[in-house]
């Protein structure tokens, strides 16, 4: 069904998807016992699609498989079933050597991501010597330097090490470094999570330009529902390894349909006091389900105030509801 979805998505622009995810699935074994394993199933049957130059969003509660995700799309995981379409092509069984210069990462750690042997210099050089990307050492340098300070970083510093650097500068060498091989796709995995919030908004500004400039597009995952609203051309929400909602930025905030997202949204701050008292808070109560013993039927049930007894017979489809607005929810 979820397969159904993506292709009913996929036929008014389909020139213009770049990455196709088909059905993915990862599952992790998990010793339970002396003897028994379990599987994890950290996303589990998803569909989604990425048109070329937009930003889809990833949203949901810790633990949801949101970077799971992006590293199986990149192949830093190996999916356990499913598939997942580049430019029309399967990426599964192939040599991703070539891929890996079309497809790349940002990693929401800025202080383990990057080596701290290495200088930026050699950092940010790396990808282009494994691809033998330049000629000789003076045109390495110079594409380095291009990519510091197109990244905001004095040149000054091509030769001193990660320790000598910000939070904000160290993500601005793993974004230098992630452009380095001129990808077309890059996941951002909660980039600036680590930071702090007057840098979130320099490197989001950032992203949104380099976007512009260099013709990227993006998967951004994220748990700060405010900075993927103001960056995301659309937004897919996660709940416990499944796509539960599907839709444009405005949508999704205007007008939520799953009661996970409802609930979601209802928890963002507002600045102004008197729209914060008259707006109605929906909490979610209860805790998140192990991923290794999900309930049977929806995964949201035993935390949706909307549930109903048939709600535990079967997963609910991802389906759209409105034009272009997909949710799996048995009430909708």
């Amino acid at each position: 069904m979820a397969d159904t979805v993506v292709q009913d998505q996929r036929t008014d622009e389909k020139g213009d998807v770049l990455l196709e995810v088909k059905n993915l699935k990862k599952y992790f074994q998990v010793r339970t016992g002396f003897i028994k394993k379990t599987d994890l199933k950290a996303v589990d049957d998803v569909s989604f699609f990425i048109r070329r130059g937009e930003t889809l969003g990833i949203v949901g509660e810790s633990g949801c498989g949101k970077t799971t995700l992006g590293r199986t799309i990149l192949r830093l995981e190996e999916p356990t079933a499913g598939d997942i379409l580049y430019e029309g092509k399967s990426i599964l069984g192939k040599d991703m050597q070539e891929y890996r210069r079309k497809m790349q990462i940002v990693f929401q750690d800025p202080y383990a991501s990057l080596d701290p042997r290495k200088t930026v210099g050699d950092i940010i050089g790396e990808a282009m010597d494994i691809h033998k990307l330049c000629a000789d050492k003076t045109e390495r340098r110079g594409r380095i330097l291009e990519l510091m300070r197109l990244v905001g970083l004095n040149t000054e510093f091509y030769n001193r090490f990660p320790h000598e650097f910000s939070g904000g500068q160290r993500q601005r060498i793993g974004i230098a470094r992630a452009l380095a091989v001129r990808p077309g796709f890059i996941v951002c995995d909660e980039p600036v999570s680590a930071l702090d919030v007057s840098i979130q908004a320099q490197i989001i500004n950032m992203l949104e330009e380099l976007q512009e400039t260099q013709k990227l597009t993006y998967l951004f995952i994220a748990h700060d529902l405010a900075i993927v609203k103001h960056i995301s051309t659309r937004i897919g929400v996660m709940y416990l390894g499944h796509m539960v909602e599907l839709t444009s930025s405005a949508e999704l905030y205007s007008n939520p349909l799953h009661p996970y997202t409802q609930m979601l949204l209802s928890a963002i701050p507002i600045a102004n006091p008197d729209v914060s008292a008259a707006r109605k808070r929906i909490r979610l109560e209860g805790e998140i389900p192990s991923p290794l013993a999900p309930p049977s039927g929806c995964p949201f049930r035993t935390r949706c105030p909307k549930a109903k007894p048939g709600c535990a017979g079967r997963m609910p489809a991802l389906k759209e509801v409105k034009d272009g607005h997909y949710a799996a929810c048995h009430n909708l």
